[in-house]
């Protein structure tokens, strides 16, 4: 076995290879750019060496530069992780020219498989079903469009070498394809290096499964089941689980053996991906594999009582594969579901920024969290914005369900966006409850998961009023032994009650909270309603959690309110309500609720102009492509008008928040 391994890769996949490594007495060695000096993955290796700049095409996409710090290092092996260099058959075959072993498949295997149109054909020949579409070399567009004729709309475009939803558009009429695959190639090459397409029959209703094969070097290959992963966005996984739901013991045996001869047919090692697109009635045909350990990969360790990474290490040293098929066994169900810095109200755009403050749900034997990021880490747009994966067990779908909704509850995240409560409302939406599951299930169920916002209810108003009163209390007591008599916040008066006033602002709307001191707590007027009277202390920390146990009138509540600048983030029944600190000696702007024209949401590379400057417009439509976070975001026309002019030009670096069409708004 290694004594010394060097992770070639970032946040939380690195983290969890650092995990299983320090288990087993293995050293680790943490490579890292400029951006991620002080990230958790180079807090916990034994020792790490800066790359390069913060651009992974500078710094972890450097095969020469990563093998260089594994030799001074003494690191025996390298991991990959998933992501940048994890199917490069370059770099495999450089480790082993290098006599450093690359724990994963061979570079033969990676070059058969990474092309998905050469991959589809070897599948061909070993017998495995196919999805009807054209895999071929030739790429003129008017070529390939006239296939997607002949296949017949709606058709998928895949980037030939992509993954990760990356070069992946679904196009349902003749009208719209050279468009899309103008936008696919240029995705794929910015995130690939590879122009390449593939087109595909869009098969409707179509269910994601993917069977995690694994080989050794004598010559074994073996499946661990399967994983459902047909919930997504833009190609996107969002939740997986396994077992897949509805799935008979015949149709799994069927898909395993279709799998492990796919493996076979490459002479594979290590841990794969072999994956599929599901028909309703139970056909399937060959997608893709993935030559590399899979984001998904904990619900498969969770029902199978294995480490997949331990597996991955002794396969590498040579060592057989732990079990054969026979003593492979499925224990429970299993979910997981992706904590993105992402707003899902605004397309699932990628949010930027410090987290503030994250506290997750509680680890055991139920829950398992897997992240790269601490309290107080920056989530930059550099890299994919994954704060962490919650995944969660239980003895069957319907428990491990109600343990995923629990534990999403209890996830409190604050400084970005992220997609919480809209997982939330994905794992309490019926037709997920159900499992009526297919790739399309964000888009048909729109109108559930994505409800019109609603105003925070009376006690989220009234909880944040009792957290500030109970923070100047605490604050108070501990200035007691040096402040003035004059500072007390207590109330007291020398004829009657003391009144005061607290305001809070959500976007337009403002409300007062009337408070009065009375004994043992406060009584607290919403907008002159009735009084209530409100008790409660903060957390054993004095409040740093946000951890707030109240009373309001006759109801106790366990809630969290966190206190952030001006804002309060009160987190309610699964709920996070932003209210802001209205100052009331202060007049001036309207703080966050300024809006400018048509200006970047987030840093990036303009890509394409796309109405000429001067041209009438109708609401939503395109104007330009920007490029962040590898992946290409259209900003639409925000109504009927005119693009004045363009602030920017193709090819350049904005920063969040410029403005970037001059737009006027028609009469």
């Amino acid at each position: 076995m290694f004594t010394k391994i060097l992770i070639a890769n970032r946040g939380e996949i690195a983290c969890r290879v650092i995990k299983t490594a320090r288990r087993m007495g293995i050293a680790t060695v943490a490579v890292y750019s400029e951006a991620d000096a002080n990230a958790r993955h180079v807090r916990l290796a034994d020792e790490a060496v800066l790359i390069g700049p913060a651009a992974a095409r500078e710094s972890y996409l450097v095969a020469d530069r990563i093998l260089q710090v594994a030799k001074d290092t003494g690191a025996q092996a390298v991991h990959p992780g998933y992501g940048f260099l994890s199917e490069n058959e370059e770099f495999a075959e450089a480790c082993a020219a290098a006599g450093i072993t690359f724990i994963g498949p061979p570079a033969s295997a990676i070059r058969a498989m990474g092309l998905k149109s050469a991959a589809k054909a070897l599948m061909e020949k070993a017998g495995v079903p196919l999805t009807p579409g054209y895999h071929g070399s030739n790429q003129d567009p008017q070529f390939l469009a006239e296939q997607a004729g002949r296949i017949g709309y709606p058709v998928l475009i895949k980037a030939s070498a992509g993954g990760g939803g990356k070069g992946m558009r679904r196009v349902d009429k003749p009208e719209d394809f050279i468009a899309a695959l103008a936008s696919c190639q240029r995705e794929a090459t910015n995130a690939f290096g590879d122009a390449n397409v593939l087109v595909e029959k869009y098969v409707l209703k179509p269910r994601h499964i993917e069977i995690q094969v694994f080989g050794d070097t004598q010559g074994n290959v073996v499946y661990l089941f399967e994983r459902d992963c047909s919930v997504q966005r833009r190609h996107q996984k969002v939740l997986e689980e396994a077992p897949a739901p509805g799935m008979t013991p015949e149709r799994r045996a069927a898909m395993g053996r279709a799998a492990v001869e796919a493996a076979r047919a490459v002479g594979y090692v290590g841990a794969g991906t072999v994956e599929f697109i599901a028909n309703q009635d139970g056909s399937f045909y060959f997608m893709e594999m993935n030559t590399r350990l899979q984001v998904e990969h904990p619900v498969t360790e969770m029902i199978t009582g294995l480490d997949l990474v331990e597996w991955q290490l002794r396969v590498a040293a040579g060592q057989p594969l732990p079990l054969t098929q026979e003593q492979l066994q499925i224990d429970g169900h299993a979910i997981e579901a992706r904590i993105y810095a992402e707003d899902p109200d605004k397309g699932f755009l990628p949010s930027t920024g410090r987290l503030i403050h994250l506290a997750p749900p509680a680890e055991g034997e139920h829950v398992r969290i897997d992240t790269g990021v601490e309290q107080g880490d920056e989530i930059t747009p550099h890299y994919d914005p994954m704060i962490a994966k919650l995944i969660v067990w239980d003895q069957d779908r319907d428990l491990a369900l109600a343990r995923l909704r629990t534990a999403l509850a209890q996830y409190r995240v604050v400084g970005v966006a992220n997609n919480i409560e809209f997982l939330a409302r994905l794992a309490a939406c019926p037709a997920f409850s159900q499992a009526d599951l297919d790739t399309g299930l964000i888009e048909r169920e729109a109108a559930f998961l994505f409800p019109e916002a609603t105003d925070p209810p009376d006690e989220a108003w009234l909880l944040a009023a009792l957290a500030e009163l109970l923070h100047e209390a605490a604050a108070q007591a501990r200035r007691a032994a040096t402040a003035s008599p004059w500072d007390a916040l207590d109330g007291w008066r020398l004829n009657g009650q003391g009144a005061r006033e607290l305001r809070l602002r959500r976007g337009e709307l403002q409300r007062s909270v009337g408070v009065v001191s009375v004994p043992g707590g406060w009584q607290l007027t919403l907008d002159g309603g009735a009084p209530v009277l409100a008790r409660g202390e903060l957390g054993r920390d004095g409040g740093k959690s946000g951890k707030l146990h109240a009373q309001l009138g006759e109801r106790r509540l366990h809630a969290a309110v966190v206190i952030a600048g001006e804002r309060r983030h009160v987190f309610l029944d699964g709920h996070t309500h932003a209210l802001v600190r209205v100052d009331t000696l202060h007049t001036g702007g309207q703080g966050d609720d300024a809006h400018g024209g048509l200006r970047a949401p987030m840093p990036g590379k303009v890509i394409a102009l796309l109405a000429p400057a001067g041209s009438t417009v109708d609401k939503g439509t395109p104007l330009l492509v920007m490029e962040a976070m590898k992946m290409e975001h259209t900003l639409t026309a925000p109504a009927n008008g005119t693009v004045k002019a363009y602030r920017c030009a193709p090819g350049e670096q904005v920063a969040d928040g410029v403005e970037l069409v001059e737009f006027e708004v028609a009469p």
